[in-house]
């Protein structure tokens, strides 16, 4: 009968360093192709599949950037979605570090993208940009300029509510609290 080789830790378990044990402990490496960084990152093989890649961080974030969240569905059914998502993480306060950037990085939402089209300005527009554009704008379709046109009426409506957005975001990005 072999005898079993006594530990050095004199049956005080606390001299041991954390987390060791004398067994090997499996890694996953990368599924990408040549790489031997632990594959730490799960991500979907496809939509609505329970199968799992695992990627390391570097490899995991080039995956996300191609990734598509609503392909497959109608835009009736993505925009569905995505008011629903909204709707259900409401309560959660955008990230700080988001405000450090400036327009055109990704900061913008989407309902500032929205309104950035009524205006057909890009997405890396200043607001001294959004400000001229609105009154330029605001000036043809004024209701004291046409007065009793119902189209010229909805479309200032629709900038004042699109350049309401615009200033409300811009004021959150550049208070200092």
């Amino acid at each position: 009968m072999s005898r079993a080789r006594r530990s050095n830790d004199w049956g005080f378990p606390r001299w041991r360093g954390y987390e060791s044990s004398r067994e090997t402990a499996q890694v996953r490496l990368c599924d990408r192709h040549g790489c031997t960084e632990p594959g730490t990152c799960p991500a979907p093989k496809s939509p609505n599949s329970p199968d799992r890649w695992y990627f390391c961080e570097k490899h995991a974030a080039e995956y996300n950037s191609k990734w598509d969240y609503f392909e497959g569905l109608s835009k009736e059914e993505a925009a569905s979605r995505a008011s629903n998502e909204q709707r259900d993480n409401a309560g959660y306060a955008e990230s700080a570090h988001y405000g450090w950037g400036g327009s055109g990085d990704g900061s913008r939402s989407q309902d500032e993208m929205r309104a950035l089209e009524v205006f057909e300005l890009e997405a890396d527009a200043d607001f001294e940009a959004i400000k001229r554009e609105w009154r330029a704008r605001a000036k043809k379709v004024h209701p004291d300029v046409k007065p009793g046109d119902k189209e010229a009426a909805e479309e200032f409506q629709k900038l004042q509510l699109a350049y309401e957005v615009l200033k409300s975001a811009e004021e959150r990005r550049t208070w200092k609290g």
